[in-house]
This record gives C-alpha cells, structure tokens and sequence, in this order.
C-alpha cells in the first residue's frame, strides 16, 4: 500500500477540534487494511513530524432511507495520531 492510499483525509469535527487545540493530536480516515505501523510511516513520511503513538478505532457505515428503499454507508477506519512533545501540525492542516 502506497504512503497517500493510507491517509485519505483529515477528520474536522466538534470533538477532533477539541483534541486538536492542545496541538499534540490530530485525527485522519485512514484505508481500513492500514494499520498503525503503516499510519505512522505515512504521517512522519507526508507531513514530516514524528510521531508519538497512534489509536485506531473502525467505524461501522449507518443505515440510511430514502423512502422505501434501504442503504448502507460503507464502513471506515480512523486514526487518531498523537505527536511528539515540540512536534508541530503542519501549516495547511491548521486551519482545517
């Protein structure tokens, strides 16, 4: 698996950006076949910081309607991935 087939975006919500302000922890979705070997290459390789530890946790898709028909949102994986101390976010992701 290639370096940016692992990573495929930063995660903004209500609760990431909470984690995010104490500058250490930054949530992404991540393929489901990574792991949190392969999270931590990428991460230290793209966005040049390294890394302190990495949790992982799957996602299970909702089940959505649309009037009488029934579907499935695919499940996904997120890592959320902890610096070390002094490491900074890279520019471009502090304003997502």
């Amino acid at each position: 698996m290639k370096l940016t087939d692992v990573i495929r975006r930063p995660l903004v919500t209500e609760k990431t950006t909470l984690l995010r302000e104490d500058g250490r922890t930054v949530v992404f979705e991540v393929a489901r076949a990574a792991n949190k070997i392969d999270v931590k290459r990428a991460v230290e390789k793209l966005l040049g910081a390294k890394v302190d530890g990495v949790r992982t946790a799957n996602t299970q898709g909702k089940l959505k309607r649309q009037g009488r028909f029934v579907g499935r949102r695919s499940d996904w994986k997120k890592a959320y991935v902890t610096l070390k101390a002094g490491q900074k976010l890279p520019d471009f992701l502090e304003g997502a």
